[in-house]
C-alpha cells in the first residue's frame, strides 16, 4: 500500500491519503483515547502518545500531533498504524456513527453559541469579502513593510466577528498592539486583533490549571520579558504538562531554554504546583532578527 500525505494550514495536522476509501460517512474525528473506541483505525493511531486528533474523511486520514512533537519522527509511525490497520480486515468504525460520534465531528462547540472555533480547528472567515479586501491591502501595503524592517512578519489569516486572526512571525508578536491600534484606527469593524493560533480553541485552558497558568503569565512573566520585547503565549495545558510559545524577542534568543527553565517554568510551578513540566513549542529558526527590540535603531516603532 502507497500512503501520501498532504499538508494542511495548521503545520500540527497533516492528511493521509491511503489510496482506498476510508470513512464515506464522514468526516468524524476523535480527540483522545477514549472517545476513539469505537474506530479501531482511530484507536490504533493514538497508541501513539504524540497524537492528539484524528479525523476520518472520505478517502484520507487527519491525524493531529502534539504541539511539541516531531512530524520528522512520528509520521513513520502513523504510517505503518495506518497500513496495519487496512491489512489486519479491521472495519474502521464498528458501528454506526450516532449522536455520540457526531458531537466529536464538524458540528462544533456544543452548547456554547459564542463559539464559531471548532476545538482543535483553525478559525473560518466570516466576514464579507469586501471587508476582508480592505484588511487584507493594509496589512500588505502599509503594515506588512514596516514589520519586514524589525525581521517580522504578518499576514492575513482570517477575520471571525469582529476579530482580525493574524499570522504573525519574529518581531510582528512584540508589536501586536501597535498593529492592532493602526487596523482599528482605518477599520472600524476590527475590534480586536490576536495571532491566528490564539483563537483555536483548546480544553486544556479552560481548567483550574489552564486558568491558573494564564494568570501567572499574565501577571508576573510577560511584563518581566516586555521590556525586551518578548511575550510568552499559552499554548495548552494537557495533565501536568504546560505547552508555551516564546514570541518577539524571545522567539531565537539563544537564552531562550535558560528563560524557560530558570524562570518561566520556576515562577510557574510555584504558582500552580500541579504543573510538573514546561515545554517549549516555538519555531525558534523563524524571523530574520529575532533579537529584536522596539526602539532598536532610534526612533519610533516604524507601525504609524
Amino acid at each position: 500500500m502507497f500512503i501520501q500525505t498532504q499538508a494542511t494550514n495548521d503545520p500540527d495536522t497533516i492528511e493521509f491519503v491511503p489510496g482506498r476509501e476510508v470513512y464515506p460517512e464522514g468526516p468524524i474525528a476523535f480527540d483522545s483515547p477514549e472517545t476513539a473506541r469505537r474506530s479501531p483505525l482511530a484507536a490504533r493511531l493514538f497508541e501513539q502518545e504524540q497524537v492528539r486528533g484524528v479525523q476520518l474523511n472520505g478517502e484520507s486520514v487527519a491525524v493531529t500531533k502534539a504541539p511539541n512533537a516531531d512530524w520528522l519522527t512520528l509520521k513513520p509511525h502513523v504510517l505503518a498504524g495506518i497500513m496495519q490497520h487496512f491489512t489486519s480486515g479491521q472495519p474502521v468504525i464498528e458501528e454506526p456513527a450516532g449522536a455520540e460520534g457526531a458531537g466529536n465531528g464538524a458540528e462544533g462547540a456544543a452548547g456554547d453559541p459564542g463559539h464559531a472555533v471548532q476545538e482543535g480547528t483553525e478559525p473560518v472567515s466570516d466576514a464579507d469579502d469586501e471587508l476582508i479586501e480592505q484588511v487584507t491591502e493594509l496589512i500588505e501595503t502599509r503594515i506588512q513593510p514596516a514589520i519586514e524592517q524589525t525581521g517580522g512578519e504578518v499576514a492575513f489569516h482570517s477575520m471571525v466577528g469582529g476579530t482580525l486572526n493574524l499570522k504573525l512571525q519574529g518581531s510582528a508578536y512584540a508589536m501586536l498592539s501597535q498593529i492592532e491600534n493602526m487596523l482599528r484606527h482605518y477599520v472600524p469593524e476590527v475590534e480586536k486583533v490576536q495571532d491566528y493560533q490564539d483563537a483555536i480553541v483548546r480544553p486544556g485552558l479552560r481548567t483550574e490549571a489552564g486558568q491558573a497558568v494564564k494568570q501567572v503569565l499574565d501577571e508576573r512573566v510577560n511584563p518581566a520579558v516586555a521590556g525586551h520585547g518578548g511575550h510568552i503565549t499559552l499554548i495548552d495545558v494537557q495533565g501536568s504538562r504546560v505547552y508555551v510559545r516564546l514570541e518577539g524577542g524571545c522567539q531565537g534568543c539563544g537564552m531562550a531554554s535558560v528563560t524557560l527553565k530558570q524562570g518561566i517554568e520556576n515562577e510557574i510551578k510555584r504558582h500552580v504546583p500541579q504543573v510538573e513540566e514546561i515545554l517549549d513549542v516555538t519555531d525558534h529558526a523563524n524571523g530574520t532578527n529575532p533579537y529584536f527590540q522596539p526602539g532598536m535603531g532610534g526612533g519610533d516603532s516604524p507601525v504609524a
